[in-house]
């Protein structure tokens, strides 16, 4: 296939997605089901994109995951996102240099 094919196809495919809750749902909402249900669909995507990235962005998984606890522990304190960034990059690099010194 051309690879004019691959791009009309995947713009097509990016059209139907924004178009087809449009053509469907004219009315407002009304189920509170449902409603609450789509409100936390972004939240959940965007988790579930982020999630294995924090993981494994690191040099170690250790390193990843001491970071993703100590964001998680001041974002639930209530911290700034520049202050839980840089406290979780600083346990990022302490984490690698401990594993580098023990040669884990």
């Amino acid at each position: 296939m051309s690879i004019y094919a691959y791009i009309f196809a995947m713009a097509l495919t990016t059209y139907l997605i924004r178009v087809l809750p449009l053509t469907i749902f004219r009315r407002p909402i009304r189920s509170r089901y449902l409603r609450s249900f789509l409100h936390y669909v972004p939240y959940c995507c965007l988790t579930v994109m982020t999630f294995p990235a924090i993981l494994t962005s690191t040099a170690s998984v250790l390193s990843g995951g001491a970071a993703l606890a100590v964001a998680v522990f001041l974002a639930f304190r209530g911290k700034s996102l520049i202050t839980v960034a840089l406290s979780s990059s600083a346990v990022v690099l302490l984490t690698e240099a401990l594993l580098n010194l023990l040669h884990l």
